[in-house]
């Protein structure tokens, strides 16, 4: 197993290490099944780790990480939807409290999505069809680039699909019912991978503030 190394390396670190310390854990959820409170939508960018961010251990918290931390529409009708079945066994199996949406600072996704405004392709891949989930904030992102520069669009745009994928939990009919009896929260929060900061989404104003 030469080409993993330092994957091999990790585990057997772990299992010294960490394992030892959470042994008895690891055995009452492999027994009990997992019940955590939290789901977490993180992009899949490798510098932005919920687990580690959130400092989370075993079965705290359940995490689905995607392209742009991005949720699509409720679409029952679609063919594959890993998200949405994701979203279905968090919300009705586990009976999470909480959804947080997690973007981040100097997103790929968020880069192709703003590259293919100006040059689309003709045969777009994967990603590009993926990121077309951000199309009905079209408008909104042109707006922004007005008097803004690459960086400040490219954030502006990251703040953008977070608050769209918020707008997108509410199309699932048992998020709605959830979220309008209290059982459920939806939260927003934006990572700078660069300082460790943590921006926070205030539901009311929209924006994006400091964690006190």
């Amino acid at each position: 197993m030469r080409d993993i190394t330092d994957l091999v390396g990790g585990y057997k670190q772990f299992l010294d290490e960490r394992y030892p310390q959470q042994a008895e854990l690891y055995r009452a959820l492999a027994e009990n099944g997992q019940s955590p409170k939290t789901m977490i939508i993180a992009c899949c960018d490798s510098r932005a780790d919920p687990s580690v961010i959130f400092s989370a251990g075993p079965g705290e918290i359940f995490v689905v990480r995607n392209v742009a931390n991005l949720v699509p529409p409720y679409e029952p009708e679609g063919d594959y939807h890993g998200t949405s079945a994701a979203l279905e066994f968090a919300v009705n199996g586990l009976e999470v409290e909480t959804i947080l949406v997690m973007g981040h600072a100097r997103c790929g996704g968020i880069n192709a999505f703003l590259a293919g405004l100006h040059d689309p392709k003709e045969n777009p891949g994967f990603i590009e069809s993926w990121m077309s989930l951000l199309n009905p904030a079209r408008e909104e992102v042109l707006k922004l680039a007005r008097g803004k520069s690459k960086e400040e669009l490219q954030q502006a745009v990251e703040h953008t699909s977070i608050r769209r994928s918020l707008e997108n939990l509410m199309t699932f009919p048992w998020i709605q019912e959830r979220v309008a009896d209290g059982r459920l929260n939806l939260r927003g929060a934006y990572f700078d991978i660069a300082d460790a900061t943590l921006l926070a989404l205030d539901p009311e104003t929209g924006e994006f503030n400091p964690l006190d």
